[in-house]
C-alpha cells in the first residue's frame, strides 16, 4: 500500500510540481486520506492521496479482491483567490473515502454528493466525475493490479445535478461546452438548462 501511494504522489508531482500544502483525514474504519494542494499560476489543484491504496470493489461481490479492481485518485481544479476553496479539503477526503465506507466504485460519469457546500458559500454540493487522462496520465502498476486513474471532478450546482440525473453526464458536459462554462470558476452560476 505505501509503495503504491509513493508512486501515486510521484506521478502527481511530475504533473503538477511540489505541493504547497497537504492535509490528512482519517475516518472511522478507513485508511488515512490526504489531500495535496498544488498552486499553478492562477489555478489551484487539489488531489487526493490514499483512495488508490486498495482497489474499489463491487458492493454486491461476495468477497472483495485485495489486488484486482479499479483504483483511482480525485483531482479538482479551481481559479485561485476567488473563494475560500481550501475548505474543500474535508469534502474531497470524504469523496475519496466513499469506496471504503460505502462500497462505491467511482467512475467517469458518476455524480458524487457531499450533502453540504464544497466550501463556504459555494453553490456546489456535488461533483461530476470526468474522464481520466487529461491532466495526469494513468499510473500503471505491476500485474495483476489495475492502473491508478486520476479522475477530474467538475463541481455541479443542485440544478445541474438534477438535470444530469435526467439527461445524463454527456448531455450536461455538452451543455457546459456549448455555453462556454468556466468549470474552474468557483463563483460561477448554473449553466442555462432550458
Amino acid at each position: 500500500m505505501a509503495e503504491i501511494l509513493a508512486l501515486v504522489e510521484a506521478r502527481l508531482r511530475t504533473a503538477f510540481g511540489v505541493p504547497d500544502a497537504r492535509a490528512a483525514v482519517t475516518f472511522l474504519g478507513t485508511d488515512r486520506i490526504e489531500v495535496l494542494r498544488f498552486a499553478e499560476g492562477d489555478l489551484v489543484r487539489y488531489a487526493t492521496l490514499g483512495m488508490s491504496a486498495h482497489p474499489m470493489t463491487d458492493p454486491t461481490a461476495v468477497v472483495a479482491d485485495p489486488v484486482r479492481g479499479p483504483r483511482a485518485e480525485l483531482v479538482l481544479t479551481v481559479r485561485a483567490g476567488l473563494a475560500p476553496t481550501d475548505k474543500l479539503l474535508r469534502p474531497l477526503a470524504v469523496l475519496a473515502a466513499s469506496p471504503q465506507v460505502e462500497g462505491l466504485i467511482v467512475a467517469p460519469g458518476a455524480s458524487l454528493e457531499v450533502g453540504e457546500p464544497l466550501w463556504e458559500g459555494a453553490p456546489f454540493s456535488s461533483v461530476l466525475v470526468g474522464e481520466p487522462g487529461g491532466l495526469v496520465e494513468d499510473l500503471e502498476l505491476d500485474e495483476p493490479m489495475d492502473p491508478v486513474r486520476f479522475l477530474p471532478l467538475l463541481p455541479m450546482t443542485a440544478n445541474e445535478a438534477a438535470w444530469k440525473r435526467v439527461h445524463g453526464a454527456a448531455a450536461l458536459q455538452e451543455r457546459w461546452l456549448a455555453r462556454g462554462t468556466d468549470l474552474r470558476d468557483p463563483l460561477r452560476t448554473a449553466v442555462a438548462l432550458d
